[in-house]
């Protein structure tokens, strides 16, 4: 009886830790072939056309990761296509992003839902990010990707 509760506790502590370690990386290229199976000979099952996009890897076979995108969408990619420089989406229509971390500074650019952008740093609520059209803070609970944290 007690090996079963012990292996029980092993498994749900394996479950846990698995999700919460699980990489975020993000699409190198513009276009990526997204796959449903980990070799080219699957078939296509879409193609990412955003560079930066951020995904989850949720599963690793050889040199191809089944990832999972803000949408829950799930395929398989090869490691080439994907980068370790952090990246962020915003996750919701007209997200402010603003000059200061706090919502009094000044509205610097306002985003479209699923932006991507590089993350720079974050510090409690807030994280700055950039890219080649706009640089400022946007509250961390309107992004999704990758965090100083993971």
């Amino acid at each position: 009886m007690a090996i079963k509760k012990i292996l029980l506790l092993f498994l749900i502590f394996f479950l846990i830790t698995n999700d919460i370690s699980a990489e975020i990386k993000s699409l190198k290229n513009n276009k990526t072939n997204v796959r449903l199976g980990p070799d080219i000979s699957y078939p296509i099952k879409w193609k990412y056309k955003k560079k930066y996009l951020p995904v989850k890897i949720i599963d690793k076979h050889y040199n191809w990761r089944k990832i999972k995108d803000f949408e829950n969408d799930t395929g398989w990619i090869h490691i080439s296509q994907l980068s370790n420089k952090k990246t962020v989406i915003s996750i919701e229509e007209n997200v402010l992003v603003f000059s200061k971390p706090t919502i009094f500074s000044r509205p610097v650019k306002k985003l479209s839902q699923n932006y991507s952008l590089i993350l720079k740093k974050c510090s409690g609520n807030w994280c700055k990010v950039k890219n080649k059209n706009v640089i400022g803070w946007v509250q961390k609970d309107k992004l999704w990707g990758k965090f100083s944290n993971q």
